[in-house]
C-alpha cells in the first residue's frame, strides 16, 4: 500500500492533526469528477501544484498525469504532455483539473483541461481516499516534465 506523504515524513509516521486537508490549503482547486456516478470531487490541487503546472504548461503546451502503482516513479503523479503517456483501458480518468487560459487576453483562448489518469490497480487501493496533488523542492520523476526544475509533485491522501 502506498503511503501519503507530508513534507518528507510518512503520513503513518505522524499525528492524525498533522494530516492534509485540501479543505485547510487556501486556494485548492477541485478537478472535476470523471468516475461515473460520482459528483463530489476526490482529487483537487494545492496553489503551489498549480503554478508549476502554468511554468510547466507555458514551456510545453497542453499536459496530463498519470499516478501508477508501484515503487519508484511509481509512487509519485507523472506530468506529461497531453497524450505523451498512452492510457489504456486498465487506466482510470479519476478527474479534470480546469484551469483559465495562461493569456486570457488572446483570441480565442479556452481553459485549459488537465486529465488525472490513474492504474486501475493503483485506483483499488485508494479507492477510498481524496487526493490532493502538491508541489514541493526536490526532483520529480525521470519522466516526469517537472524533473529539471527543482520541483516534484506529490500526492497527499486523505480517507473519505
Amino acid at each position: 500500500m502506498t503511503d501519503s506523504i507530508v513534507g518528507n515524513a510518512q503520513a503513518c509516521d505522524l499525528p492524525t492533526a498533522e494530516l492534509v486537508n485540501s479543505a485547510d490549503i487556501p486556494g485548492c482547486v477541485d478537478a472535476r469528477p470523471e468516475v461515473e456516478g460520482e459528483v463530489a470531487s476526490r482529487l483537487a490541487f494545492t496553489p503551489a501544484a498549480i503554478a508549476l503546472i502554468d511554468k510547466l504548461w507555458a514551456m510545453h503546451g497542453a499536459l496530463m498525469f498519470h499516478q501508477s502503482g508501484g515503487c519508484c516513479d511509481g509512487s509519485a503523479p507523472m506530468c506529461y504532455q497531453a497524450g505523451e503517456f498512452r492510457t489504456g483501458g486498465q487506466d482510470v480518468l479519476l478527474g479534470t483539473l480546469v484551469l483559465p487560459p495562461l493569456d486570457p487576453d488572446h483570441a480565442g483562448s479556452r481553459p485549459r483541461e488537465i486529465g488525472f489518469w490513474m492504474s486501475g490497480e493503483q485506483f483499488a487501493v485508494w479507492a477510498h481516499t481524496h487526493l490532493t496533488v502538491d508541489a514541493v523542492p526536490g526532483r520529480g520523476g525521470g519522466f516526469s516534465l517537472e524533473a529539471p526544475e527543482g520541483q516534484r509533485f506529490l500526492i497527499r491522501s486523505r480517507l473519505l
